[in-house]
């Protein structure tokens, strides 16, 4: 799933185990409509799509209920918040309704969803036997962006996008704050720039496919510990600036 520059955006993914048994919990707006998770699902019976509305407090706990259901007193491990949307407003075009919505999606549906898992995270971190902190034992991915970066303010050149840069710096602070507020609990909080990836939002001009960006984090994630903690960093495990 992905970010979306139309303002649609879809959510994420979760990971848990029920017993001996890996779950993948693929969160969507709309099940009906992803025709490529619906042939997932028939190829992996561990994979379970659910709906949610990053939007939508109603939505969230309602899918935070389904996945507790799922998992039948197990914890998850992994939290995902892919969820975001954008445009390319700049300074003189940017509206106070486009700053609220893009906020709304990209910093405050990220920290609603991450607490309404938060109790199935702690039950996973409480019932590991693993040391310290790691995405195999119980994390939070927030899925940013290097556009947020103060001190880069990547790609600039190509547009100034002034609401969704201002969402993903906001988004880096939530999880510094997730790091601080629940790594006593067990619980790794991360920001993760997937790099510019040939998608939709990001432009199918891209350098970077979405195969190679998720291979890249998928290498990156299980090399993370409790030194990582809270920190920004790139789809090849490099540390970015705030």
């Amino acid at each position: 799933l992905g970010e979306d520059w139309s303002q649609t955006p879809d959510q994420g993914a979760l990971l848990g185990l029920s017993g001996t048994r890996l779950w993948v919990f693929a969160i969507c707006r709309d099940p009906e409509g992803w025709r490529q998770l619906k042939n997932l699902v028939s190829r992996h019976p561990n994979l379970v799509i659910i709906a949610l509305e990053a939007t939508d407090p109603a939505s969230i706990k309602a899918a935070a209920a389904r996945v507790e259901e799922h998992l039948k007193g197990s914890g998850l491990n992994l939290l995902i918040n892919n969820a975001a949307i954008g445009n390319n407003g700049t300074l003189e075009s940017e509206t106070p309704e486009n700053m609220s919505l893009v906020y709304t999606t990209n910093v405050t549906g990220p920290l609603l969803v991450s607490q309404a898992f938060l109790p199935l995270l702690k039950k996973a971190a409480q019932g590991s036997n693993q040391k310290g902190l790691s995405c195999s034992k119980a994390a939070i991915v927030n899925m940013s962006s290097e556009g947020g970066s103060i001190q880069n303010v990547f790609i600039w050149h190509l547009g100034q996008a002034i609401a969704y840069r201002c969402s993903k710096a906001a988004l880096n602070m939530l999880t510094k704050c997730q790091s601080l507020g629940y790594g006593g609990d067990g619980i790794l909080s991360i920001a993760v720039h997937p790099g510019w990836v040939q998608t939709d939002m990001g432009s199918f001009t891209a350098p970077l496919t979405v195969d190679a960006s998720v291979r890249g984090i998928l290498n990156v994630l299980p090399t993370l510990s409790e030194k990582d903690n809270g920190a920004f960093m790139s789809w090849e495990g490099k540390v970015l600036p705030w």
